[in-house]
């Protein structure tokens, strides 16, 4: 496949789909977003809906965007999150290591999860600082198993868990217990308000499944004693801060992803700019060369990067970060404010700095992240492709409604690249 002579900028606004709410009227934050510059690229181009990995299944971030890129994984062969993420930042990952994706979280006196992200928002040396003191507490009551947990942005963190003598399993559950692990896959559960750490058990009936379960388990009692002790917590309790009293882990992986590089795949420069740990875990995996563009809101940097990345690359992914957060917080209006900022700092320096007769726009989104629901859903998202040479289907704007009516249909995620690239070649 040869598709040298397209130009594309490929924009993923994560989780940015939604459902009608009652803080906007009964709207989407889309479809109650003052987007002008959006509106504008809508009306030059065609929409369609997109379920990004499969009907019923509210994925996570990570197998969403690999389905958007045009990588659809079987269960079996799915690396798992935690290796993606390990990936991600750097840690030494090797076959037969467990790799998981946890999040500091703030228990009660009962153990009771109040909240599963610990405020969000954590200062890098108590994260760093907590994450040391685990590494050098943990005693595994085996000999030869080593463990490095290393925080990366806000909550979140990442932990590997080594053994000298064997592979360790990732047949295994997971202890968040907001996530299920469906053959390696992560996928979202409704819970309500009264959740506990689960304990971590084989999902196979044999001696390393097993044997890894229960490596987990000590791994998350200890650490959790260990975060009782520590002096950074106490300091946090002074200063009002939540504490950081556990780490939720899930996505077990054991083994580094083989796949067809994407710039083979699609007979393209295919590059990124991204910024959380799990995108450039993808962006590493499928060799894809990344972009710097300042940090998660820099959004008119982004812009011009991807803008002037045109003259060396023909295709670039861009994920913006911003509207998920919202959508798990629950908050339609600071959700459909986001939007609106993306709108004028992002879109508006990018369409300013791009000629539409030559480059194409593909703006669509991971997932929904329902305000409603606090969490990812399996709802289609809206596609937009947008060029002085896309032929209008009538979209005046990129919404959920619009795009049940657009004349792209309704796609798979693993689907929307080469639909895409099918669309902007009959039309150029």
């Amino acid at each position: 496949m040869n598709n040298s002579d397209v130009h594309l900028i490929y924009v993923l606004l994560d989780g940015v789909g939604d459902l009608p709410h009652p803080d906007l009227d009964g709207k989407t934050p889309l479809e109650a977003a003052n987007t002008p510059v959006l509106d504008k690229i809508a009306s030059n181009g065609a929409i369609g809906e997109v379920i990004s990995v499969g009907k019923g299944i509210a994925p996570e971030s990570d197998i969403a965007v690999f389905n958007m890129l045009g990588y659809k994984f079987n269960h079996s062969d799915y690396a798992g999150r935690g290796v993606i993420e390990a990936i991600g930042v750097g840690i030494d990952f090797k076959d037969g290591d467990l790799a998981l994706r946890g999040n500091f979280s703030t228990l009660d006196d009962e153990q009771v999860i109040i909240d599963r992200r610990a405020g969000r928002q954590i200062e890098r040396e108590d994260a760093d600082g907590i994450a040391k003191e685990i590494e050098e507490k943990v005693k595994f009551s085996h000999p030869g198993i080593t463990v490095e947990v290393s925080p990366t942005i806000g909550h979140r963190v990442t932990v590997r868990i080594r053994a000298d003598s064997q592979k360790l399993s990732s047949r295994i559950t997971n202890t968040d217990p907001a996530y299920s692990n469906i053959g390696g896959m992560g996928v979202a559960k409704a819970v309500g308000d009264f959740l506990k750490i689960e304990k971590c058990l084989p999902l196979e009936e044999n001696d390393n499944a097993k044997f890894t379960a229960n490596l987990v388990n000590e791994f998350s009692e200890q650490s959790t004693n260990i975060m009782k002790q520590s002096q950074i917590n106490k300091k946090r309790l002074e200063q009002n801060k939540k504490q950081l009293s556990c780490i939720l882990l899930r996505d077990a992986g054991n083994k580094y992803p083989n796949v067809i590089s994407i710039n083979e795949k699609y007979g393209m420069n295919f590059s990124c700019i991204v910024d959380m740990p799990v995108e450039l875990g993808i962006a590493d995996v499928l060799k894809m060369k990344a972009f710097e563009a300042g940090g998660l809101t820099d959004y008119e940097e982004k812009a011009r990067v991807a803008a002037k990345a045109m003259e060396t690359q023909n295709a670039i992914y861009v994920h913006l970060k911003g509207p998920d957060e919202f959508g798990h917080d629950g908050d339609a209006v600071g959700k459909m404010k986001n939007i609106e900022e993306i709108d004028q700092r992002f879109f508006k320096t990018l369409v300013d700095n791009i000629d539409s007769s030559k480059v194409a726009i593909i703006i669509s989104a991971d997932h929904s992240t329902p305000c409603i629901n606090k969490g990812h859903s399996d709802d289609p998202v809206p596609i937009l492709v947008s060029g002085n040479f896309i032929k209008n289907d009538g979209t005046t704007r990129m919404t959920e409604e619009q795009a049940k009516k657009g004349s792209m249909g309704l796609l798979q995620g693993s689907e929307v690249v080469t639909k895409s690239l099918e669309l902007i070649k009959s039309q150029k």
